[in-house]
């Protein structure tokens, strides 16, 4: 049977927390307005029209979110962009699964170690576990937070007003699973996840897996993708010896319920397109920017 408690009275409430929220809904609104109108490269004032902001303030406030300017993040969005994440990907992907290693650029990206729940356990529903989750900032607007005894096994985004729409899709994949809210509890889990100064290799992040064998074999996968770069669903196909699976690829990429971990967000379409994702086009956009303002700190 299962428990369920939701209480996020905190996402209304002022303070630090609803500020990075605030930052975000900003960005959000800039971010679909330069998506839908990059190919006329948009001014300055546009964008920041768009996003209910002045220019100088969308300026200062993309520098804080993701280290780039908007222009630098219009950018990043174009077409030829998304091109290049998925140029030489393939062979990347290759070298990182023959080595073992998750690719070079693995140097700017978290730190994760996974295990796999039996698939006795998936299939039961989630029987007899207890997973705590909380709703915590992030640079994408309110993440979800999903833990197990063992580690991180759910992240989900919700946009204002959504959170409990978000939250009851994760139950639903595990609904015989038992759900107890502890912020304080996951909050630390969230700091790993989102503060960049934590991702130590000496401190892995632990991630446990929930599906069935295939789609775990598509998670793996999409861990070696290194920071900064891409694959189509075709290539993760083929490297999981089942090269004319990408519809089922493609499937199990939407169904990843540890989003921006397990970072489904670098699966594109095979020209580059950037294809559909669970949690919002919107937010894989702000993602693929946000990692590019990260690389270029380095």
């Amino acid at each position: 049977m299962m428990t369920l408690a939701i209480h996020d009275q905190r996402l209304t409430k002022p303070g630090p927390q609803n500020a990075a929220l605030r930052d975000y809904d900003s960005v959000r609104r800039a971010i679909a307005f330069i998506s839908e109108k990059w190919r006329a490269q948009p001014t300055i004032e546009a964008m920041a029209d768009a996003a209910g902001v002045t220019p100088d303030e969308l300026h200062h406030l993309f520098r804080r979110w993701a280290s780039i300017t908007p222009k630098a993040f219009m950018q990043a969005l174009t077409l030829d962009h998304a091109k290049g994440l998925l140029r030489d990907s393939a062979s990347i992907l290759d070298a990182a699964l023959d080595s073992g290693l998750s690719g070079p650029g693995r140097l700017h990206d978290l730190f994760v170690t996974h295990e796999a729940m039996s698939p006795g356990e998936w299939k039961n529903g989630g029987a007899g576990l207890t997973l705590r989750y909380g709703f915590h900032p992030s640079p994408f607007g309110t993440a979800i937070v999903i833990a197990t005894d063992r580690g991180l096994s759910g992240l989900a985004f919700a946009d204002p007003g959504e959170e409990k729409t978000s939250l009851a899709d994760m139950t639903r994949r595990w609904p015989k699973a038992t759900y107890v809210e502890d912020h304080e509890g996951t909050a630390p889990l969230a700091q790993r996840i989102f503060d960049t100064k934590l991702w130590r290799p000496d401190q892995p992040l632990r991630v446990v897996m929930i599906g069935t064998d295939f789609e775990v074999r598509v998670w793996e996968t999409l861990l070696k993708i290194p920071m900064g770069r891409a694959v189509s669903y075709s290539d993760i196909a083929c490297n999981i010896n089942s090269p004319k699976a990408s519809r089922a690829v493609g499937a199990a990429v939407g169904k990843n319920p540890v989003s921006f971990v397990v970072p489904c967000h670098r699966a594109l379409g095979k020209s580059g397109t950037l294809t559909g994702y669970h949690w919002g086009i919107t937010r894989k956009q702000a993602m693929l920017g946000w990692e590019a303002g990260q690389l270029g700190m380095q």
